[in-house]
């Protein structure tokens, strides 16, 4: 099964978390991890199957239309990222987080 990796971008801790919320509960995918960027600006980053991405990206872009004065700034896919990119950057299943992989 190929695993992808998915980033949501906004503008706002809350909606971050609603994001967050939405990609979990749409489809079988494990978030990994978030970064504060700066200027309000937070990223929110999943992985799972491609398709399982896709969707759970599709559901965070609505959710995040529910927040008041919500703003999706960036989405983006990597379907079968290098192994390289995992060393690197916040994007591997660490231990806090392998409870929930399926």
């Amino acid at each position: 099964m190929p695993i992808a990796v998915g980033m949501v971008e906004t503008r706002g801790f809350p909606c971050v978390v609603e994001a967050a919320d939405a990609m979990v509960k749409a489809a079988r995918v494990t978030l990994v991890g978030y970064e504060k960027i700066g200027s309000g600006r937070v990223t929110v980053i999943i992985r799972g199957d491609v398709s399982e991405v896709q969707a759970s990206l599709s559901a965070a872009m609505e959710a995040v239309k529910r927040v008041n004065g919500g703003e999706t700034v960036s989405t983006h896919i990597i379907a079968r990222p290098h192994e390289n990119l995992e060393y690197v950057l916040p994007i591997r299943y660490t231990e806090a987080v392998e409870q929930f992989r399926s």
